[in-house]
C-alpha cells in the first residue's frame, strides 16, 4: 500500500496541507485530487492509493478552512480562494514529474473549484474529471439567491447542513464519515454557499470556454448534487473530447460508494486512453533536452 508523504504549502489564506502518493513502479501521469464540502483530502486516501497503484502520482489537498489546512473553518469569501489553493496543490504535483501529463479530478463542490481552475488555467491541465459536480443542488434557485444577498450582511453565519447518509450506500464509509472530527458537525457559511453560487453563474456564461478533454461522472439515486447539472455540463462544454457517464442507483460519493471499483475503472481506463505513448514520451523529452 503506498503511503502518503504530507506538504505544507504557503497559501494566500494561510498553510495549505496536501498529501502526495508516488507509485512504486512507473509513474503514467500526474493525477490531483479536489475535495468538496463536507470532506477533506484525507477522505479521498483509499481512491488515492488505489490510483497509485495503477500508476499515477497523485496529490490531494485540503482546502483553506477545512481539513487540516489553516483558515476559518469552511469560510470563503470567493471561489477564487479555492481555486488559489488548488493552483497550489497542482504545483506541487507537476513538480514531482514535469514531463508527464495532469489530469484535476474534482468531486462535487470541488468539481465548481476545478471548473473554474479550468475556465482561467486550462494551459496547466491535460483534462478535466468532475464526479458528482455541484453545479446544480436540491436547494431552490430562490434560496441560493437570498443566500446570495445574505452574504453582504451575514456572510460568516452557517446555514448549510449535509447529511453523510447520502454520500455513500456502504454503512462502513457512512460510519467513519460521521465519526471523522474534521468534517464533525460541519455547516457551510453564508459566505461559502454564495460564493459556490456565483460560480455557477459564471459556468452558465462560460461553459462552452472548455476545450479540454473532460469526463463527467454522475449517480442517478445522488441526493445532495443534481445529475442533471453533469448533463447540462456535457451538453454546453466546448470541448470536442468529452464523455458523460451516469451510474444507476449510485450515491454522491462514486469513489467510496458501493460499486466504487467500476468508477475506479471507468476513470483510469479514461486518462489511459489519452496518455502519450511511452515512446512518444521519451521522444519529446530528448527534443527538450
Amino acid at each position: 500500500m503506498t503511503e502518503a508523504t504530507e506538504h505544507w504549502l504557503e497559501g494566500t489564506g494561510g498553510r495549505i496541507f496536501a498529501r502526495h502518493y508516488q507509485p512504486e513502479g512507473r509513474v503514467k501521469a500526474n493525477l490531483i485530487i479536489c475535495h468538496g464540502v463536507n470532506s477533506h483530502g484525507g477522505q479521498h486516501a483509499r481512491a488515492a492509493t488505489d490510483f497509485a497503484a495503477r500508476g499515477f502520482a497523485v496529490t490531494a489537498l485540503d482546502l483553506r478552512g477545512r481539513g487540516k489546512s489553516d483558515g476559518e473553518r469552511f469560510y470563503a469569501s470567493s471561489i477564487d480562494e479555492y481555486v488559489s489553493d488548488l493552483s497550489q496543490a497542482i504545483e506541487l504535483g507537476r513538480s514531482k514529474h514535469p514531463d508527464l501529463p495532469v489530469y484535476l479530478l474534482g468531486h462535487s463542490a470541488g468539481g465548481v473549484t476545478s471548473v473554474s481552475y479550468a475556465l482561467d488555467h486550462q494551459d496547466r491541465i491535460d483534462g478535466l474529471i468532475c464526479e458528482s459536480f455541484a453545479f446544480r443542488v436540491f436547494a431552490p434557485n430562490i434560496a441560493l439567491k437570498l443566500l446570495e444577498g445574505a452574504s453582504h450582511v451575514a456572510p460568516h453565519a452557517h446555514v448549510l447542513k449535509l447529511k453523510m447518509e447520502d454520500f455513500s450506500r456502504d454503512p462502513e464509509w457512512v460510519a467513519q464519515l460521521n465519526a471523522d472530527p474534521l468534517t464533525l458537525n460541519e455547516v457551510q457559511p453564508v459566505a461559502t454557499v454564495a460564493a459556490f453560487a456565483r460560480a455557477g453563474e459564471r459556468f452558465e456564461r462560460e461553459f462552452g470556454r472548455i476545450k479540454l478533454p473532460v469526463l463527467i461522472l454522475h449517480g442517478t439515486a445522488d441526493h445532495a448534487t443534481r445529475p442533471d447539472g453533469s448533463e447540462q455540463f456535457y451538453r454546453e462544454t466546448g470541448s470536442s473530447d468529452k464523455t458523460l457517464k451516469l451510474y444507476e442507483g449510485h450515491y454522491h460519493d462514486l469513489l467510496n460508494d458501493l460499486g466504487r471499483e467500476q468508477v475506479m475503472g471507468d476513470i483510469v481506463e479514461w486518462i489511459d486512453a489519452r496518455l502519450p505513448s511511452a515512446e512518444l514520451r521519451m521522444q519529446t523529452s530528448s527534443e527538450v533536452a
